[in-house]
């Protein structure tokens, strides 16, 4: 068993740990169980504490003071995806992001004055990838690599990459084909034909060194459909990295400063094509932002769209070159139970010629990737990989669509490691090939 990158803290003995956590998310749990069979760890696992309804249980023990913040509690905390996918299925309407990502906080805020942080969280995680620029410095000496076929050569033949700490070896392992450096859009593009919007376009940090590519489709396809669109140069991770890891802080920060960078009143939407940036940033009104800030980081929140979510509503015209490919679509968990958006990527497929989309089994359940969870928690993050990377090939299809460059870089490492020769693509990228008449990928 692959050691998890965390550790839990010290036992902190009851009563009570204070949280964040409105008591009366707990209290809408009526413990029906409903929600197990949609639980990526409790499908897995099959025990009770691994699943949202045990979870759910083990916190408020911790917050009544019935139990304290032992190891074993911290681990199945801390075993969870946070996919949401129980939202979906509960009956009752809990919200257990609500209950789970400022439960975390605390637990990290007592981990930390326990034990400090561990050198993966200090020197890799939050000082590189929630910046773009640092992230693709970074990626220069891979980058060369793969251009001269040597990235291979001196992690599998040569056994490099078993010298490297786990979270390191898997970290080279995700890494996709990076294909040539494009330049950064420019701060406006105007639109084809009649102008029908003005949006902002948020590019955040490690999608925009790894995919940059994807967000000049998306600005293609908004142009396309007549939009405007503007590409702030102050903009800001959405602070979904520090958030989930339990800093608070930072993430708050950011918040701000991506609302400072865009003047919600002056466009129809602030667009984004990673699901789970997406996420974030919609769900900044639940942030404790400072009363003087309160009122903009709010009002930029409400402005935020999925790309398919905001050209669904515009009503897209219709792309005309054929790709003639069969392909697979993976619900992303931060669309389809965060933002419950599953329709509007099938229906922007769906309009262009000659491609086939075909589902897959447990398409909604998590792959694995959760943001960084693939890298802390490997085990279980490989178990269902594993099981994403089947469901593929069972389908046998050219390509694997989804809407998050998590999921994108967990499947891809997978898919590539069992030697399924699929490619991976975000659904604007086959409509902006489309739209361009260009051949489809492979």
């Amino acid at each position: 068993m692959t050691a998890p990158v965390s550790s839990a803290p010290t036992t902190i003995p009851a009563p009570g740990v204070k949280t964040g956590v409105e008591y009366k998310y707990f209290l809408d749990c009526v413990h029906c169980g409903l929600c197990t069979s949609a639980c990526p760890t409790y499908v897995e696992l099959g025990t009770e504490m691994d699943g949202p309804r045990g979870r759910i249980h083990l916190m408020k023990a911790m917050t009544d003071g019935r139990i304290g913040m032992t190891p074993e509690a911290v681990n199945h905390l801390e075993l969870c995806l946070d996919c949401r996918a129980c939202e979906t299925a509960c009956p009752s309407g809990v919200q257990y992001g609500r209950l789970i990502e400022p439960f975390r906080v605390a637990l990290e805020k007592h981990k930390v004055k326990a034990q400090g942080r561990n050198w993966f969280h200090r020197w890799i995680l939050f000082p590189l990838f929630p910046y773009a620029g640092r992230m693709r410095l970074a990626l220069w000496p891979a980058r060369i690599a793969q251009k001269l076929g040597l990235d291979r050569f001196f992690l599998e033949t040569l056994g490099i990459g078993k010298l490297l700490p786990p979270v390191l070896r898997q970290m080279t392992k995700m890494l996709p084909p990076l294909g040539p450096s494009l330049p950064a859009l420019p701060e406006r593009l105007p639109p084809k034909g009649p102008k029908r919007a003005t949006v902002a376009l948020l590019t955040g940090c490690v999608a925009d060194a790894v995919f940059r590519a994807t967000h000049w489709a998306t600005a293609r396809v908004l142009q396309e459909n007549g939009c405007e669109v503007l590409v702030p140069r102050g903009q800001d991770c959405c602070g979904a990295i520090h958030y989930h890891a339990g800093e608070e802080g930072p993430a708050i920060e950011r918040a701000i400063r991506n609302a400072q960078a865009i003047d919600a009143d002056a466009v129809d939407a602030v667009i984004v094509n990673v699901a789970g940036c997406g996420a974030m940033l919609k769900d900044y009104h639940h942030l404790p932002i400072p009363a003087e800030h309160r009122e903009r980081v709010t009002k930029f929140a409400s402005k935020v769209r999925d790309i398919s979510e905001f050209l669904a509503k515009l009503g897209p015209i219709k792309p005309t070159g054929p790709i003639p490919r069969r392909v697979a679509y993976h619900d992303a968990c931060h669309l389809a139970h965060a933002q419950q958006i599953r329709v509007q990527p099938r229906e922007l497929l769906a309009l262009i010629p000659g491609l086939e989309v075909v589902p897959i089994a447990d398409a909604e359940l998590c792959c694995g990737a959760a943001g960084t969870y693939n890298l802390t928690q490997p085990e279980m993050a490989e178990k269902l990989a594993a099981r994403k990377s089947n469901a593929v090939a069972e389908v046998n299809v050219d390509g694997l669509v989804t809407p998050n460059a998590g999921c994108m870089l967990h499947i891809g490492r997978k898919l590539r490691e069992d030697g399924r020769k699929v490619w991976l693509a975000h659904p604007v990228e086959l409509l902006d090939l489309s739209y361009r008449g260009l051949p489809p990928p492979g």
